[in-house]
């Protein structure tokens, strides 16, 4: 027991650091790596609840992928973060209060649900035998309790990609792209040429003229 309270306060103060450091640093590589660090302490600390699905999902998506992503973005970006960090001591004290504001929001959003809001009437989730794994567990609740919390995320997600795709796409002059409704409209007239070849010559010979 001592050896589970050691590990986890270890952890948890990692985590805590290395967030802080993924705002801190001066070097965006750095930060994708401090990201990285906290990733992986709070799959130990999903570990230590016992919900191994949760920390091996939280390895192979969010280090696996996502973090990954972000580092090959960074690293190939010629992004000019001196000119970025220019008046960040000037604005510093407004994004602490800001900060401090949302932060308070959300731990009194957070009491109130769970004391007095829908998270009160919820039951305490029963403990899974020993036959039952966490995947079966969590997929229960998830596509039960919450399927429609489940859903309205995955369409956040969604828009947040196509917003994504929106803001990032530049149509670059002189590059060719299909026009369906072009193709679709197009009458035998438009889609069809008809060359009348002369006696003795060629195909190229007559279509270079």
């Amino acid at each position: 027991m001592a050896l589970q309270a050691i590990a986890f306060y270890l952890m948890a103060a990692v985590t805590l650091i290395a967030g802080l450091s993924v705002i801190l640093a001066k070097h965006p590589v750095h930060s994708v790596l401090f990201l990285i660090t906290a990733f992986f302490s709070a799959a130990g600390l999903f570990v230590l609840m016992g919900a191994e699905f949760l920390a091996m999902l939280l390895i192979v998506v969010y280090v696996g992928a996502v973090a990954v992503l972000f580092l090959f973005v960074v690293m190939m970006l010629d992004v000019d973060f001196s000119a970025l960090r220019r008046g960040f001591a000037q604005y510093l004290p407004i994004g602490l209060v800001v900060a401090g504001v949302l932060a308070a929001e959300m731990v009194m959003v957070a009491v109130s649900v769970a004391t007095t809001g829908a998270a009160s009437a919820n039951a305490v989730p029963a403990a899974s035998g020993p036959d039952v794994s966490n995947v079966v567990t969590i997929g229960s609740v998830l596509y039960t309790d919450y399927v429609y919390v489940f859903q309205g995320a995955g369409l956040v997600l969604l828009v947040a990609m196509i917003g994504a795709i929106v803001l990032t796409l530049r149509h670059k002059p002189g590059v060719k792209r299909q026009n369906i409704g072009a193709q679709v409209g197009r009458t035998p007239k438009t889609g069809m040429r008809i060359v009348q070849i002369q006696s003795g010559a060629g195909v190229e010979e007559e279509a270079t003229r």
